[in-house]
């Protein structure tokens, strides 16, 4: 039977009363779950003996008020789909002033993973991210805790945060869960009309010929970025953001191609914002690199010659 709890001193009675050899699992969220966070719950079973997703819209995180004020709060279905996904232990639902009883005085800010890709844009974001992270690792204690690398520049922060605050847990990156079509399912997808739907496809189409044009040879980051820029500015409705080639630790920009890199973007589609990136590697890259990274192994393979998006 799953147990909603709203109140940190609760969670805290709770983990003093587990066994000393369960195994926590937490898997944050912001709620209006889909099948991407399925597959973090099903990782998160699979490892662990409990398991807590968390339900929170952190406003700290959000650089407009408007994108706070419209997010998806829909706690009933959430529960039901926690449920339906085998979160039969814990879930951990707080309002607003449980997490921030008072003005916020002391953040976490992770230095130099969050300064490109949305940090460039989203001023204050990843600071909100690193300090809600913080507060849910002190407040369920686990031992693992799940994200997925859909968000990857996230993921590369809470495992900096971790490693330098040494932190006692291990992060877990999941692969992104992909509709048919190649987008990558996100709570915010769900406000993008019929038609624009259709277009946010384009958004894998552009990465995976930025992933084919590196494994066919080429290493100038401009003439990717090029590439790219000419299939968006394709599609109607679509404003790019950014598009960039990062180190996959640092999150810093390449100069050239010379290892495995992310291919990072942020496109605007009417109101709605949405990103997406990939692993994109040189051929000829060891067998070890190929086994210890997860997208390779379970991510889509498709590669694209042309995409044209006409009207």
């Amino acid at each position: 039977m799953t147990t909603i709890v709203h109140r940190i001193a609760e969670c805290h009675n709770i983990a003093a009363r587990l066994p000393r050899e369960a195994v926590i699992g937490l898997v944050p969220t912001m709620g209006a779950l889909h099948r991407g966070h399925g597959a973090l719950f099903e990782e998160a079973r699979r490892r662990c003996s409990v398991v807590v997703a968390s339900i929170f819209v952190n406003p700290i995180q959000f650089d407009q008020n408007s994108d706070y004020d419209f997010y998806p709060r829909v706690l009933k279905d959430d529960i039901a789909f926690c449920t339906a996904h085998g979160i039969d232990n814990y879930i951990f639902a707080p309002q607003e002033n449980e997490m921030y009883p008072g003005p916020q005085q002391v953040f976490v800010e992770v230095g130099e993973v969050s300064e490109h890709l949305c940090g460039r844009t989203r001023q204050g974001h990843f600071r909100g991210v690193a300090t809600v992270v913080l507060k849910l690792f002190q407040i369920v204690q686990p031992h693992l805790a799940f994200f997925g690398e859909k968000d990857y520049q996230q993921l590369a922060i809470v495992h900096r945060l971790v490693r330098d605050l040494n932190i006692p847990l291990k992060v877990v990156g999941v692969p992104t869960v992909r509709e048919s079509d190649g987008l990558a399912l996100s709570s915010r997808n769900r406000r993008l009309s019929p038609r624009q739907r259709v277009f946010a496809s384009c958004l894998y189409e552009a990465l995976l010929a930025a992933r084919q044009a590196i494994a066919c040879g080429e290493r100038s980051p401009a003439a990717v970025k090029a590439r790219v820029a000419e299939i968006l500015s394709s599609v109607p409705d679509i404003t790019l953001e950014y598009f960039d080639l990062v180190d996959p630790d640092t999150i810093q920009p390449v100069d050239v191609v010379n290892g495995p890199v992310r291919a990072a973007l942020a496109v605007w589609i009417g109101e709605t914002r949405l990103i997406d990136n990939v692993l994109c590697e040189p051929a000829g890259l060891p067998i070890e690199y190929r086994k210890n990274h997860s997208e390779l192994r379970h991510g889509p393979t498709k590669l694209v010659d042309h995409v044209s998006f006409g009207m």
